[in-house]
């Protein structure tokens, strides 16, 4: 990662919130890799804001030299997305028609390395995390996806909610055969 990079995942950092609100951040991001894991799309789409940017930008590799950086917005994105697309990604896994899905895949998503600061705004946390999503379909289909996450989870009156999902995968080219989950 380039230092533009770095310094996006560090900023804020040293303003943690307290132990409580951490734990009930964790929890939270436990429960939606839950989600994912058990194919309850409807439930997962729940945990989103009506105004929420879903954005994993495609890795370029470049030299620390290079400024423009290994990925920024406007240039290519497995994912750039708001709550519509997303509605419409979560009707389509859930098509009989979706025979990519049948037999279907199996994942383990894994969550660590988190991280909870105030955001720039009341009631909204910035949150770092890491992730590992194995993938299994068939019997010798296997993938392994790795990657960082920043959100942004805002207060509401139903409990915490992804208003803004940032996902940075460690791939420049990723090998799976598709992309039939969510990170």
């Amino acid at each position: 990662m380039n230092a533009n990079v770095k310094a996006e995942f560090v900023a804020g950092s040293e303003h943690q919130v307290d132990r409580e609100t951490t734990y009930r951040i964790e929890q939270f991001l436990f429960r939606e890799a839950r989600m994912l894991d058990s194919e309850r799309w409807e439930d997962w789409l729940a945990l989103m804001t009506e105004d929420i940017h879903y954005w994993m930008p495609a890795i370029e590799n470049r030299r620390r030299a290079d400024k423009l950086g290994a990925y920024a917005p406007g240039r290519g994105a497995y994912f750039d997305d708001n709550h519509f697309d997303l509605q419409r990604r979560v009707a389509r896994f859930m098509q009989p028609s979706a025979w990519a899905e049948d037999p279907p895949t199996r994942h383990v998503h894994v969550i660590s390395n988190v991280e909870a600061c105030p955001a720039e705004v009341d009631a909204e946390y910035r949150v770092h995390s890491v992730f590992v999503n194995y993938r299994s379909r068939g019997e010798a289909d296997n993938d392994l996806i790795l990657g960082r996450r920043e959100d942004i989870l805002r207060e509401t009156e139903g409990g915490l909610r992804i208003a803004r999902r940032k996902i940075v995968i460690t791939q420049s080219l990723l090998m799976s055969k598709n992309i039939n989950t969510f990170f």
